[in-house]
């Protein structure tokens, strides 16, 4: 490794390895100096939760984060009581891991619903169930606002203010946020926003990935390796800092070019670029 061991805050997201099954991702991070990892539900399961749980824990790896839950917007009380059985399972799966954080994606707009206030107002109403549930197994929830680009189909929450209004609904030991650099870097209000989740220490994770253009055609699948792109991402993790984040900060980037190369390789550069570009 041309850099060393990764940094002490270093926090690999699974997302960014795809191509690596669960056992290539736990002996590359151990073999890379990596403390933490971010898992997803679906790789968890394929593998077996307990097959994973012990994996991760006999490495001696940090689970910083487990993605996701979420998906509360549904306009039918049904829909509504599937998403919070649901999202009940992923904190149980959470506290079996050891992970301390069940990573948010609230949803978008229900097919021919334009109300972005109700379908808002319907995230509390499923967190109203769902946060004491999470509390009680030691998992704190985590609502991830994503870019505005993504609220009509997966996040109706765009703005880390937005994400907070909700969050301070409950105590702030069960409902936080995420603070991702690649959904947050064009706000103007962001400054504000992460001093206000960090007084009440409301900041769950931080998450970091670049921006490049032009978009693909998949705009999910666009993040940009770290350096690449038009964020100042040490900038971003120095206000997190500053507002009282002294967690792991954890990289998350979707792209496909990343994902078919050999992966030893993209973890080297990705720590290097994390050296050089967060830390």
């Amino acid at each position: 490794m041309s850099g060393g061991p990764a940094p002490a805050r270093f926090s690999l997201n699974q997302e960014t390895l795809r191509q690596w099954s669960m056992p290539e991702l736990v002996a590359g991070c151990v073999a890379a100096g990596v403390a933490a990892v971010g898992l997803w539900r679906d790789p968890v399961r394929e593998f077996g939760l307990r097959e994973t749980a012990k994996l991760v824990a006999g490495a001696g790896l940090r689970v910083s984060s487990l993605c996701r839950g979420g998906f509360f917007t549904a306009a039918d009380p049904v829909g509504r009581a599937g998403a919070l059985e649901d999202n009940r399972r992923a904190v149980e799966e959470a506290a079996e891991l050891g992970a301390d954080t069940l990573v948010l994606v609230s949803g978008g707009l229900p097919d021919g619903d334009r109300d972005l206030v109700g379908a808002r107002r319907r995230i509390v109403d499923v967190l109203d169930g769902l946060a004491p549930w999470a509390a009680a197994h030691g998992v704190r929830l985590g609502i991830e606002p994503l870019h505005p680009m993504f609220a009509s189909d997966r996040c109706v929450v765009s703005t880390l203010g937005q994400a907070l209004d909700i969050a301070e609904r409950f105590p702030a030991q069960q409902v936080g946020v995420v603070a991702d650099a690649y959904h947050l870097w064009w706000d103007e209000r962001l400054p504000a926003d992460l001093h206000r989740a960090g007084a009440d220490g409301r900041i769950v994770s931080v998450q970091v990935a670049d921006w490049v253009t032009p978009l693909p055609a998949g705009a999910l699948t666009g993040r940009g390796q770290l350096g690449d792109g038009c964020i100042d991402l040490r900038a971003f993790r120095e206000l997190a800092d500053a507002a009282g984040y002294r967690g792991p900060v954890e990289v998350e980037i979707f792209h496909p070019g990343l994902w078919a190369r050999d992966g030893a390789e993209v973890l080297r550069e990705v720590i290097d670029r994390y050296r050089a570009h967060v830390a």
